[in-house]
């Protein structure tokens, strides 16, 4: 199982001592932070996508790309791409390059985002984000298995005889996952193709998750892609961590109580009683965190949100110390005990899914509209079938 943090880059102010960082300062934290966390020996590092303040990461191949040169083992990843509002020609080309780049040591999320104004900030309609994200990703996966298409759809311009530059690392695309907090059409999306799901409950009970996970995996063994327990899964949560739990409490309470993302709401205790973010000790983080599987199965990668609230930066390297050494250990040999033998353990590297591609004898392809080869369905089929399902 693969254990990680994500940031979304928010620029806040430190309640603390009201000192507020420039964006120059917060994107170099986040540098930091990853270099911090591959030295520590977490698995992952994601980054969100968002164009608009207070967050900062707006190009994160950008930040990625300069990651796969100074970390040696981390798999970097987004927290978000935006399938909605970036050209899928550019996705192909840029998440080419950075797998290229990083050597395989890295995936990608598909998201909608959560700003309603970044869809005519670049031209689009919010009202067509779900055809937006099924078009766009169909043409996305084209570009990546085939050398040359040929191409027309509602909401870009055709394409003919169009090669996007450079190809796939060993002609295998990017593991994708796709994220969704609320919207089984995309969980659907996902079990369609037989790609990852990541359910990013940090604002959600942990009931909403399973029920959205749960739906994803009859999905994924629906399509013909392996039993519902074997479908990718990730989550996302969020601690904050002192040795004494009250200390944790007393610490975190200020920067709780005024984050922009959460603050002047629900109390810290409702909050935390009512989501995963879990503050306290290491050991209340390996109980809370340890029982998720009761409710989703095994799942292979968790992250973890932690540089968040306007936390100073020498904080946030101290709890990801504290991840790495007295909570990622336990939580990673109690996950691999209770693993069924025949559920993957982490989702598949770079390497596994180039001897799978070679095995088969040939890089899997998907046809734009096409019919699933162990199905005969579409992407665009199920998901009405999918409202119908939850309805």
């Amino acid at each position: 199982m693969q254990f990680g943090i994500f940031s979304v880059g928010d620029v806040t102010t430190d309640p603390t001592t009201g000192r507020t960082p420039d964006d120059t300062e917060r994107v170099r934290a986040m540098l930091t932070i990853a270099r911090h966390a591959d030295e520590a020996g977490l698995d992952v590092f994601a980054t969100g996508e968002h164009h608009n303040p207070p967050f900062v990461p707006s190009s994160p191949t950008t930040m990625l790309g300069y990651l796969a040169g100074v970390t040696k083992q981390i798999t970097l990843s987004t927290a978000t791409t935006l399938i909605t509002t970036n050209d899928p020609v550019r996705l192909a080309e840029e998440y080419a390059m950075l797998q290229v780049i990083s050597d395989g040591r890295m995936d990608l999320m598909m998201g909608r985002g959560n700003t309603g104004p970044v869809y005519p900030w670049f031209g689009q309609d919010i009202r067509q984000g779900l055809p937006l994200a099924v078009e766009n990703y169909a043409l996305l996966r084209r570009l990546w298995t085939e050398e040359v298409v040929d191409w027309s759809g509602k909401f870009r311009t055709p394409l003919q005889g169009f090669t996007s530059t450079p190809r796939p690392l060993d002609g295998v695309p990017p593991f994708v996952w796709h994220g969704s907090i609320r919207t089984p059409e995309i969980a659907e999306q996902a079990a369609f193709y037989g790609d990852g799901f990541l359910h990013n409950a940090i604002f959600w009970p942990m009931e909403h998750t399973a029920q959205m996970v749960n739906f994803y995996r009859r999905r994924y063994e629906h399509h013909g892609h392996g039993a519902a327990d074997q479908a990718i899964v990730g989550l996302g949560g969020q601690v904050f961590m002192r040795k004494d739990s009250q200390k944790a409490w007393d610490e975190f309470r200020p920067y709780f109580d005024n984050a922009p993302v959460y603050g002047h709401g629900p109390s810290m205790e409702d909050f935390t009683r009512e989501t995963p973010l879990t503050v306290g000790s290491p050991q209340q983080v390996i109980d809370r965190y340890g029982a998720f599987w009761e409710q989703v199965g095994h799942y292979q990668r968790q992250l973890f949100l932690m540089d968040h609230a306007g936390l100073p930066l020498k904080t946030v390297l101290e709890q990801i110390d504290l991840l790495a050494e007295e909570v990622v250990p336990v939580l990673r040999r109690e996950a691999e005990a209770r693993r069924p033998a025949h559920v993957p353990a982490g989702p598949p590297t770079h390497a596994e899914r180039v001897a799978a591609a070679r095995a088969a004898g040939q890089v899997h392809t998907q046809q734009v509209g096409a019919a699933d080869h162990w199905t005969g369905r579409t992407a665009e089929d199920d998901l009405a079938a999918a409202d119908a399902v939850t309805r």
